[in-house]
């Protein structure tokens, strides 16, 4: 649903776009063209899209329970599968695109805030090498992922079931370093600046966060606004749909908009 924050959003988005000419960075031109321009077909994902759009047809009603910000699509616990999946899971292009980010940096262990069907931790999961751990607090979406990852025989995911408030701190007391991670849970200001908070003291040198949804609402605008110019962000970059903030210190702090 475009709001009128939305549409003011994209329209001062629009009018920051910058393309490869005003890119003076090389590792950001190099970024731009490899991740962000690249539109070749990405073999090896056909099965998963039609896993999506079986979804897409499904007719069962699941029961659901707002763990973050009430959902603007619905106006009651129960419903649909296929319109959960229709306004939660991230669309082909820009799955593709976090396959192709992960990709880039040789992402071995990658975090996912929010498992939904599971359709996008199936994309991130095709990384080589890769272990990507998951976490999903709706029993109903659980059910469902853990049946998609069961199909694909995905063994290099761990989907962790519960709260995240818990669930997340829980996780990293392990101090392995994390490569990526994808917040996509609550669409709030306050708990995503608390699982920044979390994640960046775990984030290797040249990890990334990408943040979902940031001009969903007022309160995650004023929340990307903070993590881009946070301490230990050096690079980042504005898509419109999602950010992404880097934690190498050789990137001296710059910041792009995008269009994808």
């Amino acid at each position: 649903m475009f709001t009128f924050f939305k549409i003011k959003s994209y329209l001062n988005h629009w009018l920051y776009t910058v393309d490869e000419h005003s890119i003076h960075s090389p590792f950001f031109f190099d970024f731009y063209e490899k991740v962000i321009r690249n539109k070749n077909a990405i073999a090896g994902f056909n099965e998963i899209e039609q896993t999506r759009k079986k979804v897409l047809e499904s007719t069962i009603e699941i029961e659901l329970e707002d763990l973050g910000a009430r959902s603007t699509h619905f106006t009651n616990e129960k419903r649909f599968l296929s319109k959960v999946a229709e306004t939660s899971s991230s669309p082909q292009q820009l799955c593709e695109l976090q396959y192709r980010l992960v990709n880039y940096i040789g992402a071995s262990s990658i975090l996912e805030l929010g498992t939904s069907v599971g359709i996008t931790t199936l994309y991130l999961a095709k990384q080589k090498d890769a272990r990507v751990v998951t976490f999903e607090g709706n029993k109903a979406l659980i059910e469902i992922a853990r049946t998609h990852f069961d199909f694909f025989e995905s063994k290099n995911i761990v989907l962790i079931e519960g709260n995240l408030n818990t669930t997340l701190a829980d996780y990293l007391q392990n101090p392995a370093k994390i490569d990526y991670a994808l917040m996509d849970a609550n669409h709030q200001y306050e708990p995503t600046i608390r699982y920044f908070d979390l994640l960046a003291k775990r984030m290797a040198e040249k990890g990334i966060i990408v943040v979902d949804d940031i001009y969903y609402s007022e309160e995650m605008a004023k929340a990307w606004k903070e993590l881009r110019n946070h301490t230990l962000v050096y690079g980042s970059v504005d898509l419109f749909r999602f950010g992404i903030l880097f934690f190498d210190p050789a990137l001296n702090r710059q910041h792009y908009v995008w269009s994808i």
